[in-house]
């Protein structure tokens, strides 16, 4: 029995790879068939290769974008001094420090001494490297400018990993707030509130909206924690459940770029990487059907994929690029401009590139002034908080105060 490799999409539309046995390669698409996918590409393989949606896979971590940054920067060096491929790969299995690509680059090398294309060898690894870096990989071994590719690559993967760290460090700043806040509202209703709820309660008289507020939160708060606690981690688990349905990606991550101030500048930032991707497979010359299939799954945003594979279909329906983009609602009028100019004088990967720098300066901005637009609205929160906590405890004691006074 002989193993084959090989890419499909299900009736619902998802793309999957996996391995499976067969006698022979027509049994193979035979099998693939069957089951109701669609195939897209197949090929022999003798790799140990864990399936890519295997149960396993779903807590297997991805290998950080620094490692392989440092790959495809330590590959260009190698490539362009002429060291041969199968000596550098080698090289960069003892060097490289995650064990998860250390890994795969030992099947890579051993799959290159049994003859193997390395784009192929890379293929059968799709949780270390993905079809972008497959497919550049397989453009420079068709064109003889392996070194080109990597230094693409290289520079592509720094410029996500910048655009990810400023992200984080934009937001470090309001979740450590919100994670104060709600910790503060535990402390309060656990330790501060009991403290009074005793002598309001002798006090005798009808206590204050705010008052009775703050005792019967503090009150659900000390004898039903244990609610709180397994509702938290049940609402969690099932959220998670639902967001790995297919639905459930495309219902949150649409969601996602529809949040109130933070929404718009996530849609920059996934159209920023949309655009240079796409030029990127351009300039490579990858046809512009599958540049636009690999650019849409690079988004990693399922909604967004979605929007994308329809423009595909749409150019493969024999619409140009211009109108698929004007059609498709993702993009501002700039930069539809761009595209079609782009597709006028034959530099749409300019242009993109020029697309996304541009996205890049207002992706900029946003961080730059994200804390300014959300302090106001932390503010409120807390002054909220302040003030029903000052008239829940201060309103009963001047009640107090006046009856002590008058009495």
């Amino acid at each position: 029995m002989a193993r084959y490799r090989y890419t499909a999409r299900t009736s619902q539309g998802k793309r999957v790879t996996e391995v499976l046995e067969a006698a022979s390669e027509r049994e193979a698409m035979a099998a693939i068939a069957s089951s109701g996918k669609i195939l897209l590409s197949l090929e022999q393989t003798t790799a140990r290769v864990k399936q890519a949606n295997s149960s396993t896979g779903l807590f297997q971590r991805k290998v950080k974008l620094d490692a392989i940054v440092i790959l495809c920067r330590q590959m260009y060096s190698l490539t362009k001094a002429g060291v041969p491929l199968l000596r550098a790969i080698k090289g960069l299995t003892d060097s490289t420090a995650d064990p998860m690509l250390k890994e795969a680059l030992h099947s890579v090398g051993s799959e290159l001494s049994n003859g193997r294309p390395l784009s192929s060898a890379m293929r059968d690894h799709p949780r270390v490297f993905s079809d972008l870096f497959v497919s550049l990989i397989q453009v420079g071994e068709n064109t003889g400018r392996l070194d080109d590719a990597m230094l693409q690559l290289a520079e592509y993967y720094e410029q996500e990993i910048e655009t990810r760290r400023r992200i984080k460090s934009a937001l470090r700043y309001p979740s450590f707030v919100l994670t104060v806040i709600i910790g503060a509202i535990a402390f309060l209703n656990v330790k501060v509130v009991p403290q009074f709820v005793g002598m309001f309660e002798k006090f005798g008289s009808d206590l204050p909206l705010p008052t009775k507020i703050l005792m019967a939160t503090s009150s659900f708060f000390v004898n039903y924690w244990w609610l709180i606690v397994i509702s938290t981690v049940c609402s969690f688990l099932g959220w998670q459940v639902w967001k790995n349905t297919e639905k459930g990606r495309v219902s949150w991550d649409r969601f996602k770029i529809r949040l109130p101030i933070v929404g718009t500048l996530l849609n920059r930032a996934l159209m920023s990487r949309f655009s240079r991707t796409f030029a990127l497979m351009l300039r490579a010359g990858v046809p512009l059907n599958t540049a636009l299939q690999m650019s849409g799954e690079a988004l990693d945003n399922h909604f967004l994929a979605g929007e994308v594979d329809k423009m595909k279909g749409a150019i493969e329906s024999g619409m140009n690029l211009s109108s698929v983009t004007a059609n498709s609602k993702l993009f501002t009028p700039l930069v539809h401009q761009m595209i079609q100019v782009g597709e006028e004088t034959g530099q749409i990967d300019n242009l993109l590139l020029e697309a996304s720098e541009f996205y890049d300066r207002e992706v900029d901005y946003d961080l730059k002034t994200l804390s300014a637009r959300i302090e106001p609205i932390l503010l409120i929160v807390v002054a909220g908080m302040v003030l029903i906590l000052a008239l829940g405890i201060f309103l009963p004691m001047w009640n107090m105060l006046d009856l002590i006074r008058g009495g």
